[in-house]
């Protein structure tokens, strides 16, 4: 299993999740300040669908369409699934997978061709979401932090 984020970088998540809802409407400022947080994990997980050899991430249908459930750390992902009731009813582990940044960006824009709309963040704990046509803010994040 891949390492998984540090705890101060997913609990930064969770105060910048009660920024947004504070935010009146129409102030982006905390919402692109979580999503920039998002983008310094150092992987993004999820919950494994499929085969064990071809694994697909989990998704959920949304009002404007299919997204894709990304998780800030392991065991989030795991509380997800059991949430969601994805461990069985023997209440077994649900298998996942890490993705490291800022490769992570690029698997998830791939699903774009498959009809996904966008990822969401932390269903259903947080549940905000970013279209997948807006990831490329994310990854100019990464590359303007790099300089």
């Amino acid at each position: 299993m891949t390492r998984d984020n540090k705890p101060e970088m997913v609990a930064e998540l969770d105060r910048l999740d009660e920024a947004v809802k504070a935010a009146p409407p129409g102030d982006t400022t905390a919402q692109i300040a979580l999503w920039q947080q998002v983008a310094r994990l150092e992987h993004w997980f999820f919950i494994a669908r499929g085969s064990a050899d071809q694994p697909r991430p989990y998704g959920v249908a949304f009002e404007h369409g299919p997204m894709i459930c990304l998780y800030s750390s392991a065991a989030r992902a795991t509380e997800a699934a059991r949430v969601l009731g994805l461990d069985g009813a023997d209440g077994g582990s649900v298998p996942l997978f890490g993705v490291p940044m800022p490769a992570a960006i690029d698997y998830v824009a791939s699903f774009g061709g498959s009809g996904v709309f966008g990822v969401t963040l932390d269903h259903p704990q947080i549940g905000h979401y970013i279209p997948l046509g807006n990831l490329g803010l994310l990854k100019g994040w990464i590359e303007g932090s790099a300089e």
